[in-house]
């Protein structure tokens, strides 16, 4: 058994019990010296069961030979294959769009347990670290790739990053294997190929251990990160301290409890917070969040991110995005008992019980609306909206019941949302934060 074999075999030893192990084929050197060492190893001991997926971006015309490559591979070595033909959407970048439609695949391909395996390897991992160095990435950007990181019902593992290309090709010699050369990695317009090509070469003829040593660097950076991770939860966790208005399942955290915190650590704790939720600005580009901080108590600040934004209201963060970036559809419909009502933009809202006869509709609130409660007559819904502290960016979303033209109930506010003596209640079912993330 091979130096590589052994190594390999070390770096899949925790996913010995997984459902399924899937090798990523594109046909390239790399994920061809995979594919062959696994099935060597499966010859030898007793392997979760073996399979291949190759993607077809369709974005080359050499590309179109490809998966016959795959097919003719996987049949040699008795691995069952699966070919899936993608579409890549138009914009700036071709690399990025390229790579989200591939992990899209991959991810509806693993079921629940099954392991996607990656061909990267350590001079891999020293490029992406020195591309992200020289994009001013910080700690977690610089941890580079991970060994492993869920994906889909399963892991996405790279057990080849101690590994250098040198010993991939020599494997690949050695057994006389054919790969793919894709075209596209010849040309230089792309940074990454750049680096490759032109950067790392350099480096490496003055420095022989610069991939190793830049994957060591790596590795600690991670090791980093994951303690900037663990300090994180345990402040987010103190700033999950209980809040009212719970039914409204937005993401929310204390404010004072941040404010506590030194502005790094605030920085890292709201990293952490929004990491699943948005792309985050670099270190340059945090004026929004200051100014969402410092402002003044009675202001409704608002911190614009790429896939939604963050709300002060009474000392809380609030997060938004989806239907709750959209102004309500404004409506005013008639309803009846035990009715069900989709609001545009808003969620839904249901009647439970039965309503007396009258002239009952659905709407918003308008400018001078007053609420009949029984026994404390009219109230004024500003005033008593502030009294309340409802958030601010709720108060014109809650739905309203009316009784010839009067307002008798606001959906979810305890005391509010229906018959005192509970014959019926006004339920709000309020937006998702729900959207598709890059």
């Amino acid at each position: 058994m091979t130096p590589v074999h052994i190594r390999l075999r070390d770096a899949l030893q925790p996913w010995r019990s997984a459902s399924g192990w899937c090798v990523a084929l594109s046909g390239g050197l790399d994920s061809t010296v995979l594919l062959h060492l696994l099935a060597s190893l499966a010859q030898r001991e007793a392997l979760p069961p073996l399979s291949a997926i190759h993607i077809h971006h369709g974005l080359q015309a050499a590309a179109d030979a490809w998966p016959a490559h795959c097919r003719e591979l996987c049949a040699d070595l008795s691995v069952p294959l699966q070919i899936e033909y993608v579409q890549v959407a138009s914009g700036a970048s071709l690399e990025r769009a390229a790579r989200e439609a591939r992990y899209a695949a991959f991810a509806a391909r693993l079921g629940i347990g099954e392991l996607l395996l990656i061909a990267q390897h350590r001079d891999d991992q020293a490029e992406t670290l020195l591309f992200r160095l020289l994009r001013g990435a910080g700690v977690q950007g610089l941890s580079a790739m991970p060994m492993s990181r869920a994906l889909g019902g399963g892991q996405l593992v790279r057990p080849l990053l101690n590994c250098s290309r040198d010993e991939l090709l020599a494997y690949a010699c050695e057994h006389k294997l054919a790969w793919i050369e894709d075209p596209s990695n010849a040309d230089e317009r792309f940074s990454r190929n750049y680096l490759r090509r032109q950067v790392l070469p350099v480096l490496l003829s003055r420095w022989p251990q610069a991939a190793t040593n830049m994957a060591r660097s790596a590795a600690h950076l991670s090791e980093s990160a994951q303690l900037l991770d663990e300090l994180a939860q345990q402040d987010i966790a103190a700033a999950r301290v209980s809040a009212e208005f719970a039914w409204l399942r937005l993401p929310n955290l204390a404010l004072p409890t941040l404010r506590s915190l030194s502005e790094p650590r605030q920085r890292n704790a709201l990293r952490y917070w929004l990491r699943p939720l948005t792309a985050m600005p670099d270190s340059e580009h945090w004026a929004g969040w200051q100014a969402l901080r410092d402002a003044a108590p009675d202001a409704a600040p608002v911190w614009k991110l790429a896939a939604g934004e963050l709300r002060r209201s009474d000392e809380r963060l609030w997060w938004l995005a989806g239907d709750w970036l959209r102004s309500p559809v404004p409506v005013n419909v008639t309803v009846q008992d035990n009715q069900q009502l989709v609001l545009p933009a808003n969620g839904s809202v249901r009647i439970d019980g039965q309503l007396p006869a009258g002239n009952w509709q659905l709407g918003y609130r308008q400018p001078g609306d007053q609420i009949l409660l029984p026994g404390r007559g009219n109230r004024d819904l500003k005033r008593l909206f502030n009294e309340l502290r409802v958030p601010a960016f709720v108060r014109d979303r809650l739905p309203l019941l009316r009784l010839d033209n009067q307002v008798v109930a606001i959906a979810n506010l305890p005391g509010m949302q229906g018959a005192a003596d509970g014959s019926w209640q006004l339920h709000w079912q309020p937006p998702t934060n729900d959207q598709g993330l890059s």
